[in-house]
């Protein structure tokens, strides 16, 4: 796999996690698995969805591996059907031909045919097109060529439009026409070089992104990010990474969100072209070595559980995922203010943690060192073995850390 890896922590878990104030973003969490069955590779993990294609087939490749999921669309897709920039385009093309045509993306494509069929022109946008170079982005756009009837000329195995123009350019362009079918967001230095190159270049816009109609979910989002209660952020476009940081800008966390992305939540990109918004920004980003949605989502059931590290703790084997815990093979789901003190204990298992440090841990932590206590009992529960944690009086609690492993963990303190 094609992996950019963000800096890890080693202490097992990460910064204490709050749930977001007012959240109320779907989040779908898949059945906790029955007695004695193995515990999927992403039970107890968060991840979020910023695609508006495809949702819902991403979203269920996570479930089925236990993942909860929360969904943020970061952009709504609008088709340019009776846009009156297109059909100009289109008959430009009609009445002066392109030499060389460059299909971009699959709906795109396919949304130029329509588009075309709908103004009575699409027979004869098609004989245009056959007489000409086509060059598909992806195997996807191949797809949707050949179902219109038409076959590419050549198709990069990156899937990059870096690619492309690399041969445009070394094939050479002075005085071709070139057709670029827009992908919903401007190409500026790639139909610049073509034009600084000597070619004529005609734009097709197809669709443009936009904004969601309904902002909540990013915001839930950005703050379940921030607030460490998300473990991943799944990318699937370009614009969806540039438009979730946008929106964080625009509130005033950007800084913040780009350390949780950084340090503690997991960026999983489907390639190097949908990574460049983050990576502006300094974020290394996982990417599977093929850019498919299957294989992104084995990136991440490989990424989150290799973050944690098994603590053997009171004769059992203890794991502390995003907002779970596997105790001997079996998931615990435990209550958010309990995730937070089993993390705080986490950092220094076998250390006693003081009950006003592990305060300052639960979200929306007051000043009354009872409120612990009552969280406490709440985690031994969500447990099942009361006895991984020892109360210490009059100091605070601890992890009860195996012996054998207690000068081992304290060289790491």
């Amino acid at each position: 796999m094609q992996v950019r890896k963000t800096e890890q922590r080693t202490d097992g878990a990460r910064a204490p996690s709050a749930a977001p104030t007012g959240s109320t973003a779907p989040v779908t969490t898949p059945g906790a698995p029955a007695a004695g069955a193995p515990v999927l590779p992403l039970a107890g993990f968060t991840v979020g969805v910023t695609a508006a294609r495809r949702a819902d087939e991403l979203a269920a490749l996570l479930e089925r591996r236990g993942a909860a999921v929360l969904r943020a669309p970061a952009l709504r897709i609008v088709p340019l059907l009776d846009d009156a920039e297109l059909l100009s385009a289109t008959k430009e093309l009609l009445d002066d031909g392109p030499d060389i045509v460059v299909a971009t993306t699959a709906i795109g494509f396919r949304g130029w045919v329509g588009a075309a069929d709908g103004w009575g022109l699409g027979e004869a946008l098609l004989d245009r097109l056959s007489g000409v170079e086509v060059l598909a982005r992806g195997p996807k756009v191949k797809g949707a060529i050949r179902a219109a009837g038409l076959t590419e000329t050549w198709s990069p195995a990156s899937e990059s439009m870096a690619e492309v123009l690399d041969r445009l350019l070394e094939q050479g362009v002075a005085g071709r026409r070139i057709a670029v079918q827009l992908h919903g967001e401007p190409l500026p230095g790639f139909i610049e070089s073509l034009r600084a190159a000597g070619a004529e270049v005609v734009g097709v816009p197809v669709y443009r992104w936009m904004p969601p109609e309904d902002i909540g979910p990013v915001d839930r989002l950005i703050d379940a990010a921030i607030a460490r209660s998300l473990d991943a952020v799944s990318f699937t476009s370009a614009p969806a990474a540039a438009s979730l940081l946008d929106r964080a800008g625009r509130l005033g966390r950007l800084d913040q969100l780009v350390d949780a992305l950084r340090h503690d939540v997991l960026p999983a990109c489907v390639g190097p072209v949908t990574a460049l918004p983050l990576e502006a920004h300094d974020i290394p980003t996982f990417q599977p070595d093929r850019f498919r949605l299957g294989p992104l989502v084995q990136l991440i059931a490989a990424e989150l559980p290799g973050r944690v590290r098994a603590l053997p703790v009171a004769g059992r084997r203890v794991e502390i995922r995003g907002q779970a815990a596997v105790v001997d093979g079996e998931l615990r789901t435990v209550p958010p203010a309990g995730m937070a003190l089993l993390r705080a204990l986490a950092r220094r298992p076998g250390w006693v943690v003081p009950r006003a440090e592990l305060l300052k841990a639960l979200p929306g932590a007051g000043s009354d060192e009872h409120a612990v206590e009552t969280a406490m009992a709440r985690l031994r529960t969500a447990l099942g073995a009361p006895k991984l944690i020892q109360t210490v009086v009059k100091r605070g609690y601890r992890l009860a850390l195996d012996p054998l492993t207690d000068e081992k963990y304290a060289g790491e303190e």
